[in-house]
């Protein structure tokens, strides 16, 4: 039973953690119907970014000296993390605006599968530009967060069931930072001019226009925000398993967890990170390892989200289309 217990709950740790990447997608698609392919590659952007920054590394440092024939690679200072945080949201602003400027704003009215197009050339690109600015090999990310077991819930479970579990202090922090973003998130959604001017926009672009809504400053809003939701969860994966390209990787978990809990809901998107985190391990454990063979956690999440699929297509919490015929 103890083992069981703790399975769940990093279940629910895991969880949040993809919940984390999917918000960036339900963010992007709730306010423009862009299902943004790019996402999980703007976390591995992020944390690329927020690494080199913290290290003093010089951005293009590989190109420069291949060029000129220099030699050099940092500027010999570590820079405080808290201000490498806030000079990577910079970057990410800009970059929301350049992506706005420079291939949304000649899509708008598009069909969405046009713009779709566009987020898969946005990725491979950022991906490109990750790798040239601040190179390709695995780097270590430390911004200052608890890691490590959580002894106080070591020797309390310890105590009543004679085990003590081992729960990671990051994923307790991930899951308290994840709950603020939420609470945060959907208070925008709703209480704010902007929030309903996105949902506006998600709803027809022509429409929002036609009423005075500025198209422009709506995508670069949400592509911001996406880009500060993609910079907190760079920064929890990369902390837990250090920055490398496979980080972007990570958007391929978040699908299941969109088909759960909906591609408009913010809250879908913690609920059915939830399930995928807690579902996969649960299924591991119980399953999988005693009668399967293990591995299954790299497919059970695809699984459960087609056999969901069937019966409820529009997720848990999205919004059901209706149509007169």
């Amino acid at each position: 039973m103890a083992f069981t217990i703790e399975v769940f709950l990093n279940g629910l740790m895991a969880g949040v953690l993809y919940a984390l990447v999917a918000l960036g997608f339900v963010l992007i698609y709730k306010a423009s119907g862009i299902f943004n392919y790019a996402q999980g590659v703007m976390a591995l952007f992020a944390a690329l970014t927020l690494a080199g920054i913290i290290d003093g590394q010089v951005p293009f440092s590989h190109l420069i000296n291949a060029i000129l024939g220099t030699d050099i690679h940092h500027f010999g200072w570590h820079v405080p993390a808290f201000l490498a945080i806030l000079l990577t949201m910079v970057v990410m602003i800009a970059l929301a605006y350049a992506v706005q400027r420079l291939v949304f704003r000649h899509l708008v009215g598009q069909e969405p599968i046009i713009l779709f197009m566009a987020t898969i050339g946005l990725a491979y690109f950022l991906e490109g530009v990750g790798d040239l600015m601040w190179g390709s090999d695995i780097k270590s990310m430390d911004v200052g967060l608890p890691q490590g077991l959580n002894t106080w819930i070591d020797d309390t479970t310890f105590n009543a069931f004679g085990y003590g579990f081992f729960i990671d202090n990051l994923d307790i922090v991930a899951s308290i930072i994840a709950a603020l973003l939420v609470i945060g998130l959907v208070m925008f959604a709703q209480y704010t001019k902007q929030g309903r001017a996105m949902r506006a926009v998600a709803d027809d672009h022509q429409a929002a226009l036609s009423v005075g809504v500025s198209l422009n400053f709506i995508w670069i809003l949400v592509w911001s925000l996406a880009g500060f939701v993609a910079l907190v969860a760079g920064i929890m994966w990369g902390t837990k398993s250090g920055v490398q390209f496979s980080l972007s990787l990570i958007a391929l978990k978040a699908l299941p967890v969109l088909m759960l809990g909906g591609f408009t809901s913010i809250p879908g998107a913690i609920v059915g990170g939830l399930i995928i985190g807690v579902g996969e391990k649960l299924f591991e454990f119980l399953i999988g390892a005693p009668f399967l063979g293990g591995a299954t956690e790299n497919w059970f999440a695809y699984m459960l989200a087609l056999i969901f699929l069937v019966f409820r297509p529009q997720g848990l919490f999205g919004e059901k289309i209706i149509e007169r015929v």
